[in-house]
């Protein structure tokens, strides 16, 4: 490791290393536990209907914004918010293994495999709401305002590469002679050991103390969102977080498009797992200078091109009759957006909220989100009734609208 990169190793502090660490973990898990490809191939393995595999990346992102506003009136009077974290991280962590053993020994039954396997991702889903916002208010003490986007940068580029490695083990035990379930159940072991890894890496950091606030409990959290919502730079990022997040209704289905109308083969997951992680690294590197030079705000707007171009992009590839390969530029596109969305909101969030109402913003706002991410059980039903199609017309329509709304943010933010 001599050259290059040690020497960018040692520019971060100890601190800023456990948290790039922390992200390489789990951009690996995320390579194997894939919502809207791996979990979905799965989910449509064992003859799910549409609206059930809208549901599971519902969950993934619903259930961990929905209870940030009531976690945020626990950790708001808290000096150190990583027990919370670890605690949380530990139900994550059952959950997963939870989620493997479910695949590896239920799936003959594939009613109750389901069932069961939803209601375990619900409860990661929600633990990890539950330590989602003490990361946060852990990176905005541990790393400062104008590093941000270089620490974000870091973790996403090396992450992205990473995951394209999972990618791969992903194809090859999706292409191997293991039989159905093993290897989905395989899959989602090595995710639980990379997010473990992930989860307690993050858990040494070093979290210094804040200043000590009033309790306010659950019901004065909720009052002050009217006056929160009183900020405008507040309300414009929440109406272009709202779009976007219905938008996110055709996410599942491109996996789904493929297996089912398009009848790409199994293995071709593993392919469309590389795609997202193997855009990311680059993509990466751009959103980062973007980001320093131009701000959130811009990265935001660009982000939302790219996010509904991909909708468009699988039904010209569809109804022209392209075929597979062509198909990946469905995943690059929404793997180049999500990497600017993944920096973007972060950043823009952590910058347009006061420090001593920093919890209250983050949990007023992915409170509200989450319950709009869960648009694609909506995009599911008008899959079974309409088809695809429409369902990546609306995706195009509300990115649309997204970037039109991303003109009012705070362009200093």
């Amino acid at each position: 490791m001599r050259g290059w990169p040690l020497n960018k190793w040692h520019s971060w502090d100890r601190n800023e290393q456990l948290g790039i660490l922390n992200g390489w973990g789990v951009f690996i898990g995320d390579g194997f536990l894939n919502v809207t490809v791996v979990v979905a191939g799965f989910a449509s393995k064992l003859g799910a209907p549409n609206w059930v595999i809208g549901l599971l990346p519902a969950i993934a992102g619903g259930g961990w914004m929905l209870p940030q506003l009531l976690v945020a009136a626990r950790v708001r009077s808290l000096p150190h918010k990583l027990p919370v974290y670890r605690s949380a991280a530990a139900i994550r962590t059952l959950s997963y293994l939870s989620m493997a053993l479910i695949a590896a020994f239920l799936a003959g039954q594939p009613a109750l495999c389901l069932t069961l396997f939803v209601l375990a991702m619900l409860v990661n889903s929600l633990a990890s709401g539950v330590a989602g916002l003490p990361f946060l208010e852990v990176v905005s003490k541990t790393v400062s305002t104008e590093r941000r986007p270089r620490f974000f940068g870091t973790r996403n580029l090396y992450g992205g590469l990473l995951a394209f490695g999972a990618g791969l083990l992903v194809r090859w035990i999706l292409g191997s002679g293991l039989e159905f379930p093993l290897n989905y159940a395989l899959i989602f072991g090595l995710g639980t050991a990379a997010y473990t890894f992930g989860y307690w890496i993050f858990g040494r950091l070093q979290e210094p103390p804040d200043p000590p606030q009033q309790a306010q409990g659950v019901r004065a959290e909720f009052r002050a969102i009217p006056e929160t919502l009183r900020d405008p730079y507040f309300r414009a990022f929440l109406t272009v977080r709202l779009l976007l997040a219905g938008a996110s209704m055709s996410d599942p289905f491109f996996t789904v498009y493929a297996l089912r109308e398009l009848h790409f083969p199994p293995a071709i997951l593993g392919v469309f797992v590389m795609a997202l992680t193997g855009a990311a690294p680059l993509s990466n590197i751009v959103w980062q200078r973007v980001a320093e030079r131009k701000g959130s705000r811009r990265i935001i707007r660009y982000a939302s091109v790219f996010y509904g171009l991909a909708p468009l992009y699988a039904a010209m590839v569809g109804m022209l009759g392209l075929g597979k390969w062509a198909y990946l530029g469905v995943f690059m596109l929404t793997s180049v957006a999500a990497q600017g969305f993944s920096l973007g909101h972060t950043n823009h969030l952590l910058n347009i909220s006061p420090p001593n109402a920093r919890s209250r913003y983050i949990g007023t706002l992915n409170s509200l989100v989450g319950a709009a991410l869960f648009t694609p059980v909506l995009g599911g039903l008008v899959a079974d009734r309409f088809g695809y199609l429409p369902v990546f017309t609306i995706s195009l329509l509300l990115c649309a609208a997204a970037w039109w709304q991303c003109g009012k943010l705070r362009r200093d933010a």
